[in-house]
């Protein structure tokens, strides 16, 4: 199964960032998107938001999930 969502600890992982600062991120591309505190952010949509490759960050996610 594949994940769509990132998550805080993914955004640390690929940025090298804190803990503070990947959660500060989130926070700003929901603003973006408008989403509710409830709602999450997708890899897609951070990607747009950082500028970033979607597939090579899909593929980091992914694997990382389906080799755990």
């Amino acid at each position: 199964m594949y994940r769509l969502v990132i998550y805080s600890p993914d955004v640390q992982a690929i940025l090298g960032c804190s803990p503070s600062k990947a959660s500060e991120l989130l926070r700003i591309i929901k603003d973006v998107h408008d989403k509710e505190k409830h709602q999450s952010v997708t890899i897609k949509e951070f990607c747009d938001y950082q500028d970033l490759p979607f597939e090579e960050v899909f593929n980091m996610i992914n694997s990382a999930v389906l080799n755990s």
